[in-house]
């Protein structure tokens, strides 16, 4: 286990910067996860503290020692990468004592060392198998075991679920999960899946165009958001969101025929008349609330305990989505009055930062 501390960290490569300033502290057995749209950062940044590649300034720490210009084999980590990376022409066991054999461990501490590691990822049975006669959740398994018999202070991750099919990728969720939780080991993991973000972290890190746009822990960038994008990327279904101008203490919806609904209770005081944009998640929308939007319901997802519902409130050109409980009775073509409370309004200024 160990603890990553990343200060000012920036990477350009040729004009383009792909990493900026980036400041981020991860404690010692925490699982961060770093997440955000394709071509923010995020592998970059992995790459940088697996010494993969060089920041142009910054530094990283572990443990308080400076590994900035440490070459990546002295570094004392392990890196999971999205292709698996095996050598096709060795046995599992072979794979996974890699490693250790190139680092000349005694012989009985590789098969003491290959053997716990087979039996914490349930990989017993196929010691003797090769990567080709094995699934890809099984030869990610192998993988990460290459990783897990170095004993390294720190994993890295870099999309690891991303090859696997939707089932597959549910499963390998729960293993590294329990992983986690059976070595206690530091993680940072990166992926472009918010779910994954959310069900493995007990911290994200939102990365944007390069920057840090918030961190924390998963529910605290649910419940939270500081900037509309925040709000935006984390959660699913994805957050409603609904043009807005400031009058008198309401909030009137230009997009939706005008209709006025009252504005949450904000330290910030609105200037009449100031645009801003409403955040509305798609659980909080239902049958009740003391607010409510009016429109008609196009499509219905029906998913037994649950239904989602994309209604066109009057007059809006786009759709909002309500998950509903127990919502069986509801078809496309019906009325549907969306109900929720004035609290759960997330309420952003043009610039996209959250009001508070």
């Amino acid at each position: 286990m160990a603890r990553l501390r990343i200060e000012n960290l920036t990477k350009r490569f040729a004009s383009q910067t792909v990493t900026q300033d980036v400041s981020l502290q991860v404690e010692d057995g925490a699982f961060c996860v770093l997440v955000g749209p394709s071509g923010c950062g995020k592998s970059t940044l992995l790459r940088l503290i697996a010494g993969l590649e060089q920041a142009d300034s910054g530094r990283i720490l572990v443990d308080g020692r400076d590994l900035t210009h440490v070459p990546a084999y002295d570094r004392d980590l392990a890196m999971v990468f999205q292709s698996y990376a095996l050598y096709p022409h060795m046995s599992v066991r072979d794979n996974i004592a890699f490693a250790l054999r190139t680092a000349r461990r005694p012989e009985p501490e590789v098969a003491a060392k290959v053997a716990e590691a087979a039996r914490v990822l349930q990989l017993e049975p196929y010691l003797d198998r090769k990567p080709a006669q094995l699934s890809g959740g099984q030869r990610q398994r192998v993988a990460i075991g290459r990783a897990i018999v170095k004993a390294p202070k720190l994993f890295l991750l870099d999309e690891p679920l991303s090859n696997l099919d939707a089932e597959l990728r549910v499963h390998m969720r729960v293993e590294i999960a329990r992983l986690h939780k059976d070595l206690g080991a530091t993680i940072v993991y990166v992926t472009h899946d918010q779910v994954e973000a959310m069900t493995l972290a007990t911290k994200i890190v939102v990365l944007r165009d390069g920057r840090i746009e918030q961190a924390g822990s998963p529910l605290e960038l649910y419940d939270n958001p500081d900037t509309l994008f925040v709000a935006g990327f984390i959660g699913s279904p994805k957050m409603n969101f609904l043009a807005a101008r400031s009058r008198g203490g309401h909030l009137m919806l230009p997009e939706c025929s005008g209709q006025m609904i009252r504005c949450p209770d904000l330290r910030s005081a609105l200037a009449d008349g100031a645009g801003v944009t409403v955040g509305l998640r798609p659980q909080v929308l239902g049958r009740t609330g003391d607010q409510s939007l009016e429109g008609m319901i196009e499509i219905v997802e029906h998913f037994g305990s649950a239904s989602l519902v994309h209604a066109r409130p009057d007059g809006s050109a786009r759709l909002l989505t309500a998950l509903v409980d127990n919502g069986r009775d509801l078809a496309s073509g019906q009325r549907f009055e969306a109900r929720f409370r004035t609290e759960d309004l997330l309420v952003f200024d043009q610039a996209g930062q959250r009001i508070r």
